[in-house]
C-alpha cells in the first residue's frame, strides 16, 4: 500500500510511460492518445486526481474513462501497474531513448532490439560506427550518419517549465478569488505570467487590502491548495494539487505601481531601468524612486505614475525585457500592439477529417460562439485522399452557420525535396493552403530551409504553418536561416504563422518581431485540433505582442474580403 497519495505530476509520468512502451509493443494509435491524453489532463488537474480516483470521481476529468480510473486507484494503492510491469519485463527500457533519436521511432527501434540486439543508445552508436544499421531493410548509411550526428550532440537537460497555456488560466482564477474578498482592494498578476512568457516558474501576485492577514489566510485556505509553503501577514506562498506555486504579496497601497512595476520585471528591464534612473540622479527600488540629493522619495499607486515620473510612457508588460522599449517609450514609438480581440478569424484548424478529435460542425459552431467571423479547415491533405477531400467539401457547403464563413483549406506537407503532397490543381481549387513541414527535422539548416523556400515559391501556398517546428518541453525548434526565411516571405507574399498552441507559439516573440521588420506579414492561429483548443487564439495574440507587432502586421486582423485580396494568387 503506498503510503502516500502519488502527486498529478507521479501520475502523469507514470501514463505517459505506460505509452511510450505500449507504442514500441506495437499498441493501436487509439490507444496511446488515449493513454497520452489522460497524462495531460491528470498533470493540469487542479485536484488531487488520486483522490478523486479512490473517492470514485476520476471520471470527472475529460479524458479520463473507468479504465483508466480503474489504472489511477491501482498506482495509488499499489504503487505501481501490472500493465506497466509486464512491459518492463518485455522491453529494454533503454528502448524509449532509441525511438526519440530523429529519424527511427517506435517501429525501427524495435527492429534494432530484435534484430541487433539494441537495447538502448550506446548499443545504438556501436551498431551505427560499426555499419550494422544498413543491414537492416529500409536503413542504409545516411541512417547511420544521421544517428552518429544524433547522437553526438549532448542532450540538454530539458527543463521542463509550465506553459503559460496551463498557467495563465490558474493565475486568473486565483485573481478572481482574491478579489471577491472582502478585505481585497486591488489584485494583479505579476512576474513572467504578467509579461506572457511562453514558459513560467512561480506564479506572482501583487495585491493591497483592508486587511492583509485576512487576505493571505484566505489564499492559504482554498480549496484547490495543496500545500502551503510559507505564510505571513503579508506573504504567502501555496502550491496547487496539480504542481504549480503562486506567491502572494499584500503591499501598501500607496507604492503598490512601484511593487508591481518591480514584481512583473523582466530583471534585464528592471536593471536598465534603474541604470537609466542614476543617470538622472534617481535611485529606483520597490518601494519608490528616490531623489539622490536630497531625501524626497516618490511612491506610486500606479505603474503609469511610477513611469511617468522616470520619463517614460506607460510600457506594456509583454514589452518588458530591454529589447529597446525604454527607448521608444522616452521617445513617443511604442508601437500599437496587436489586441487580444482584434482576430476576425482562425485559418488554421483540424477535424475529424484528419487527426481532429471534433466533428468539422462542433469546430465550426464554437468557433462562431468564441467571436470569429471566418475558419479555415485546414485537414492533412495525406488524410483527404481517395475522395475524402470531396466528401469534406459537400459538407462545407451543406453547413450554414449565421455569422461565420467556412473556407475550404488544407494543411499540406513540405517534402523532403521541397514539393508539396497535393498537387497544384487540387491547391488551386482551396480558399486557403497552409504548407508546413511535419518530418525530417534532423536535416542540416540549409536543406529544411530550402524545403521552406520551395514551398513559398509556389503560389498556391498562403502561409507557412509552425515554421521553425519547435515543441516546447519536448524539442527545440531546427536551425533556419531566418533572414532567408523571412526575405523570401515578402518577395512571394508568403504569410508566416504564429502558431497559438500552448507548446508551439511558433513562431517566438524574437523571431515575430525580426520578420515583421523585414515586412512579413503574420497569421496568428490555433492549430486546433478539438473544440477547446479554439480558446488559444489569444496566447498567439500576446506572443505577437511581445514580438512588437500591430494589428496591421498580422493578416487575419481584416475581414475575410481583405484577407483574400492580399492572397499571393490575386496579386
Amino acid at each position: 500500500m503506498a503510503t502516500t497519495l502519488p502527486s498529478n505530476a507521479d501520475l502523469a509520468e507514470r501514463f505517459e510511460l505506460l505509452a511510450d512502451l505500449l507504442e514500441l509493443d506495437g499498441a493501436d494509435s487509439f490507444r496511446l492518445s488515449a493513454y497520452r491524453r489522460a497524462a495531460t489532463r491528470i498533470r493540469e488537474s487542479a485536484a488531487p486526481v488520486a483522490q478523486l480516483a479512490l473517492d470514485g470521481r476520476a471520471t470527472q476529468i475529460p479524458g479520463i474513462g473507468g479504465t483508466i480510473a480503474a489504472k489511477i486507484v491501482e498506482l495509488t494503492e499499489t504503487g505501481d501497474l501490472q500493465a506497466l510491469q509486464k512491459l518492463r519485463d518485455k522491453l529494454p527500457a533503454g528502448l524509449v531513448d532509441v525511438m526519440r533519436v530523429p529519424g527511427l521511432g517506435p517501429k525501427t527501434a524495435r527492429r534494432l532490439w530484435t534484430e541487433l540486439g539494441v537495447t538502448g543508445e550506446d548499443d545504438l552508436r556501436a551498431a551505427a560506427e560499426q555499419q550494422k544499421l544498413r543491414e537492416l531493410s529500409g536503413l542504409g548509411p545516411k541512417t547511420e550518419e544521421r544517428v552518429l550526428r544524433a547522437l553526438a550532440v549532448p542532450k540538454a537537460k530539458l527543463e521542463r517549465r509550465t506553459l503559460l497555456g496551463r498557467a495563465l488560466p490558474a493565475v486568473e482564477a486565483a485573481v478572481a478569488e482574491l478579489q471577491s474578498h472582502p478585505a481585497a482592494q486591488r489584485v494583479s498578476e505579476a512576474g513572467s505570467i504578467r509579461r506572457r512568457v511562453e514558459t513560467v516558474r512561480d506564479l506572482d501576485l501583487i495585491a493591497t487590502a483592508s486587511d492583509p492577514a485576512a487576505l493571505t489566510s484566505h489564499f492559504a485556505g482554498l480549496p484547490w491548495v495543496a500545500d502551503v509553503a510559507a505564510k505571513g501577514p503579508t506573504k504567502t506562498t501555496v502550491v496547487s494539487y496539480d504542481g504549480l506555486r503562486f506567491d502572494l504579496r499584500v503591499v501598501p497601497p500607496e507604492c503598490f505601481g512601484n511593487l508591481l512595476q518591480h514584481f512583473t520585471g523582466s530583471k534585464d528591464h528592471n536593471v536598465a531601468l534603474r541604470e537609466d534612473a542614476v543617470k538622472r540622479g534617481l535611485s529606483v527600488s520597490e518601494y519608490g524612486v528616490a531623489t539622490v540629493d536630497s531625501d524626497d522619495v516618490f511612491t506610486a499607486a500606479t505603474e503609469g505614475a511610477l513611469y511617468e515620473r522616470l520619463g517614460f510612457a506607460w510600457i506594456p508588460p509583454e514589452l518588458r525585457e530591454n529589447r529597446g522599449e525604454l527607448v521608444a517609450a522616452r521617445n513617443g514609438r511604442l508601437p500599437d500592439l496587436v489586441g487580444l480581440d482584434d482576430l476576425h478569424g482562425d485559418l488554421h484548424m483540424h477535424t475529424t477529417w484528419s487527426d481532429g478529435r471534433d466533428s468539422l460542425e462542433d469546430m465550426a459552431r464554437t468557433a462562431v460562439l468564441l467571436g470569429r467571423r471566418y475558419v479555415a479547415i485546414c485537414d492533412h491533405a495525406k488524410r483527404l485522399k481517395d475522395g475524402r477531400l470531396e466528401g469534406q467539401d459537400g459538407e462545407i457547403e451543406a453547413l450554414r452557420i449565421e455569422g461565420l464563413t467556412i473556407l475550404k483549406g488544407v494543411e499540406v506537407d513540405i517534402r523532403r525535396d521541397g514539393s508539396l503532397d497535393f498537387p497544384d490543381e487540387v491547391l488551386a481549387g482551396r480558399d486557403w493552403v497552409m504548407a508546413s513541414i511535419h518530418g525530417g527535422f534532423d536535416a542540416g539548416r540549409d536543406e529544411l530551409t530550402g524545403r521552406l523556400v520551395a514551398a513559398m515559391e509556389n503560389p498556391l501556398v498562403d502561409a507557412i504553418g509552425h515554421p521553425t517546428g519547435r515543441k516546447l518541453n519536448t524539442r527545440p525548434g531546427y536551425e533556419l536561416d531566418l533572414e532567408r526565411l523571412f526575405a523570401k516571405a515578402v518577395e512571394t507574399g508568403t504569410f508566416l504563422e504564429i502558431n497559438a498552441q500552448p507548446d508551439r507559439l511558433d513562431l517566438t516573440d524574437v523571431h515575430a518581431k525580426a520578420a515583421v521588420e523585414a515586412g512579413v506579414k503574420i497569421v496568428i492561429s490555433t492549430d486546433a485540433h478539438e473544440v477547446a483548443h479554439l480558446a488559444h487564439l489569444p496566447l498567439g495574440a500576446t506572443q505577437a505582442r511581445r514580438g512588437w507587432v500591430t494589428a496591421a502586421d498580422v493578416v487575419n486582423t481584416r475581414p475575410w474580403s481583405e484577407v483574400e485580396a492580399m492572397r499571393k494568387r490575386h496579386r
